[in-house]
């Protein structure tokens, strides 16, 4: 089996480690109440994921900056199709555009923000899995 790439493992919220387990605990980011709630350890390697204390509080500067650049596109977006004049409130519509769009992609924003800042602490290991099994094979004997 094709192990996945950095991209797809981080935006699918993979452990950075071996890029097969879960982060969230819930796959859907618009479940308010399970939002951030995260695994200790990477259910497949055991990966601790909260690496010290406050460790996340980073994370959302990596989500303002996505904000940032979304609405930079969005803005050149809407005057190249729409178009925006001092004369009349397109420059409103825009930021009322900008914000709903904001809202609408904020969980998924903050979900992957916090796999790019644990990708920037733990390294990928392909040999995770094999480790794991010599690990298992000799606590059994």
């Amino acid at each position: 089996m094709k192990e996945p790439g950095n991209l797809a493992a981080i935006l699918h919220n993979k452990c950075p480690r071996c890029r097969k387990g879960d982060l969230f605990k819930t796959k859907n980011p618009y479940r308010l109440k399970g939002l951030f709630s995260m695994y200790d350890n990477c259910p497949a390697c055991g990966q601790k994921i909260k690496l010290k204390i406050d460790f996340w509080y980073i994370s959302n500067y990596i989500t303002y900056t996505f904000c940032g650049i979304l609405s930079i596109v969005s803005f050149l977006l809407y005057c190249i199709f729409i178009g925006i004049t001092w004369r009349d409130n397109s420059l409103f519509h825009w930021m009322i555009f900008n914000a709903i769009l904001i809202i609408i992609l904020a969980p998924p924003l903050m979900r992957v923000s916090r796999t790019i800042y644990l990708n920037f602490y733990v390294k990928y290991d392909p040999q995770t899995k094999e480790i794991e099994n010599e690990e298992r094979e000799y606590k059994q004997h």
